[in-house]
């Protein structure tokens, strides 16, 4: 990994901010200390276990945000754009590409030796809503649809063949509730529409690893739903080999004995395991824990207690709840692929405004100045 040249997170500030923070938590001892500030980041530390991997935003990658890709570069060896290559944002129109952005993702991530994952093919949200109607302007045909998915599947794919480390194939199409979730691929296509979509990225890019994605897969129903869904595949020789599991956790929730249960459980079915989208949540809430992209709520006061920073207490519930995390995956080493957060620093963070716009939130390892937190030492003092 490159080191931190360019930046004015310099590398006697970078030890000066070990120093104190394994003071304050003795997580290090000097011998400890001394071995990791001479480490490039995170993903030197676990190269022998896993990757670890960052989601990239549209201001950061494309202003572009020197000081943020420069922290990128040295801390992380795998990367995920949070839009780019999301239906609407890469195919808006049938006959509308925009790959400038995934383009320049591929190359930042190629000059610093990176893996990417392509996120992702189908996904019931952020997709043009015509796709699912015909030309007379009544709804496609199952016929139409899956020709529409193909298309775009062998395009975006092919494009970046044998560049691309491994694809979300499907996001987010299982609920415990209903099972296939209720969206138009479901209703026009039938729950096959998943297996063509992997077929079709498989036929793209026979070498990519392709996986499912969802959140909240701990859940006994949805996990359950999942595996029972594998062993389908595997039967009917479909072509999929990772399970993505996006990791949008609380500080109390969900107990990570059923999370860990969870890894177990889609391993046992030959899955690799990818944590997607990691970050703790640590405000109060009072809506069901969950990563539906749909959900609101009203701004109130008590749910955004933190505004001025975080409170020691806090901190130091993150900081040992990223410790127990990163406990499980080592643990689970032998089947884990990779570990990918959802933003690098607490400013860029999705989990400022959802689902209740306007919150202040701490969910990563970085703060708002692009420091690394108490839980970023802990995570390092892992692998000390």
């Amino acid at each position: 990994m490159n080191k931190l040249t360019t930046t004015n997170f310099s590398r006697r500030n970078f030890i000066r901010n070990s120093a104190l923070a394994a003071a304050g938590l003795g997580l290090l001892n000097s011998r400890s200390l001394a071995a990791f500030a001479a480490q490039s980041g995170l993903a030197d530390l676990y190269k022998n276990d896993f990757l670890i991997g960052t989601a990239i935003g549209t201001r950061t990658l494309m202003q572009p945000d020197t000081e943020m890709l420069d922290l990128i570069a040295r801390e992380f060896n795998q990367v995920t754009s949070e839009n780019a290559m999301k239906w609407s944002s890469i195919h808006p129109k049938e006959d509308v590409w925009k790959f400038e952005e995934p383009d320049k993702l591929m190359e930042f991530a190629e000059k610093n030796k990176m893996a990417v994952q392509g996120h992702v093919l189908v996904w019931h949200s952020q997709v043009p809503r015509d796709i699912f109607t015909g030309p007379d302007g009544n709804q496609a045909s199952k016929e139409l649809l899956l020709k529409r998915m193909e298309s775009h599947i062998h395009t975006v794919v092919g494009r970046y063949k044998g560049r691309i480390r491994s694809w979300d194939v499907v996001n987010e199409s299982i609920t415990p509730e209903d099972g296939y979730r209720k969206s138009k691929w479901l209703e026009i296509c039938g729950p096959e529409f998943m297996e063509y979509a992997f077929r079709y990225a498989h036929e793209a890019d026979p070498e990519c690893l392709l996986i499912y994605n969802d959140y909240n897969e701990e859940d006994p129903k949805r996990r359950d739903f999942i595996v029972e869904m594998v062993k389908e595949y595997k039967k009917k020789g479909i072509p999929i080999h990772g399970i993505g599991m996006q990791a949008h956790l609380n500080l109390d929730s969900p107990d990570l004995k059923l999370w860990e249960q969870a890894i177990e459980a889609y391993a046992s079915v030959g899955m690799k395991i990818s944590i997607t989208e990691l970050d703790v949540d640590v405000l109060p809430y009072d809506w069901g824990r969950s990563a539906e992209i749909s959900t609101n709520a009203a701004y109130k006061e008590t749910l955004n207690p933190y505004k001025d920073g975080l409170p020691k207490e806090i901190d130091d519930k993150l900081t040992k709840r990223y410790e127990d995390i990163f406990k499980i995956l080592l643990k689970h080493r032998d089947v884990v692929d990779r570990v990918t957060f959802w933003g690098t620093s607490d400013d860029q963070s999705w989990k400022n405004n959802f689902p209740m716009r306007g919150r202040t939130n701490y969910p990563l390892l970085f703060d708002r100045q692009h420091k690394p937190k108490n839980a970023y030492f802990a995570v390092a003092a892992l692998k000390k």
